[in-house]
């Protein structure tokens, strides 16, 4: 029983000079952060401590330079591409071909016959209209004489008159039936393919060929309507198609003067050179249209810009120190956002560190490349 009690008061006693020992510790502890301690102490005012000299070590940040450049607002949109000119080439008058002037596929001239219609029965009726103009002619000059001397009265010389006017303009209906016996292209451009042979009989609702002339092309496309103000005439696009890799451009020349009320876009045209005819008419064509051209525009990296509740503010420098900025946007771009009012040429935005600066703190900045 004797060794029982020697090992519980050995215990009391081990207990006992642990707890005076903590007890001194943290006394010696408290001393030394209180006031006129060791260093730190006197209410924050050793070196690091808050609100010491230039609130300690600059922190390391990275920077822009905002500078003017030129930038251009662009819109992706899908248009066609249609032919310069195109017609289906058909005759005015029913009769037999009786001669085909062109090659399928072959370009042609403006002017140039295509195809000749059987005119023997349209020939001689100018004939006999040029007879009956030769008897009325006569018989004019007849009447006149006689008006002169008074021989017959001036109502038979107008009726003599009259039938030399029809005869005429008998003439002229025949020539002008005569004229539409050869089927002409009415522009410059390409023939497609032939529907008719030499011997067949042709008639006004015939297709003959298509007429195409696609030097230049034209890009008929369309832009949403919040857009319509932003384009103009003579801006200038790019464009690809399908099967190519090259990037071509065109100039708009044609905007519709109202919103089409169906599908709410502004329907527009451009033209593109097409020498070599490597645009088909009835192709697609993938489009970039600028719709704002800033020669002096502010652009800064996207994640330079902090979201608040009023708006957006960036960090700029201002000797030495993070300085909070509000600013106003326009156009995001994939890396960028167009600065409206805010920033000026000239000013370093900070684009890493942002979210854990705040306004007058020591910054350190590396610039780099937007």
């Amino acid at each position: 029983m004797k060794i029982k009690y020697i090992v519980y008061a050995l215990l009391i006693l081990g207990f006992g000079a642990l707890v005076y020992y903590r007890i001194e510790s943290n006394k010696e502890m408290a001393g030394a952060g209180g006031p006129g301690g060791g260093p730190g102490g006197g209410g924050g005012k050793g070196p690091g401590g808050p609100g010491g000299a230039g609130g300690g070590m600059p922190m390391r940040v990275r920077g822009v330079v905002v500078t003017p450049q030129r930038f251009a607002n662009t819109l992706s949109v899908t248009g066609s591409i249609e032919a310069n000119e195109q017609v289906e080439v058909r005759s005015q008058i029913s009769g037999l071909v009786r001669g085909i002037f062109f090659q399928e596929g072959s370009n042609v001239l403006k002017g140039q016959v295509l195809v000749k219609i059987d005119d023997s029965e349209l020939r001689a009726q100018l004939t006999q209209a040029q007879t009956r103009q030769s008897l009325a002619a006569e018989n004019e000059r007849r009447a006149r004489l006689l008006l002169e001397k008074e021989a017959i009265s001036r109502e038979e010389y107008d009726v003599a008159r009259a039938e030399l006017k029809t005869a005429q303009a008998q003439i002229q209906l025949v020539r002008a039936q005569l004229a539409k016996t050869s089927i002409t292209a009415p522009f410059s451009g390409k023939v497609g393919l032939r529907s008719i042979s030499n011997g067949s009989f042709l008639s006004p609702e015939t297709v003959v060929t298509n007429l195409v002339n696609t030097n230049p092309v034209k890009i008929s496309f369309a832009v949403p309507e919040k857009y319509a103000g932003q384009v103009k005439l003579n801006t200038e696009l790019t464009f690809t198609v399908a099967g190519s890799s090259d990037t071509l451009t065109a100039r708009v020349y044609a905007l519709e003067p109202a919103i089409q009320a169906s599908s709410r876009t502004l329907q527009i045209r451009a033209r593109a050179a097409n020498p070599n005819g490597t645009l088909l008419p009835g192709s697609f064509a993938n489009i970039q249209l600028p719709l704002t051209v800033i020669s002096d525009a502010l652009l800064i990296p996207t994640e330079a810009v902090v979201p608040v509740q009023n708006g957006k503010k960036v960090f700029v420098t201002d000797n030495g120190k993070a300085k909070e900025v509000m600013i106003e946007t326009s156009t995001r771009t994939e890396k960028d956002l167009l600065v409206i009012s805010g920033l000026s040429a000239g000013d370093t935005v900070l684009t890493t560190g942002i979210l854990s600066l705040k306004a007058g703190s020591p910054v350190k900045v590396a610039l780099g490349k937007k």
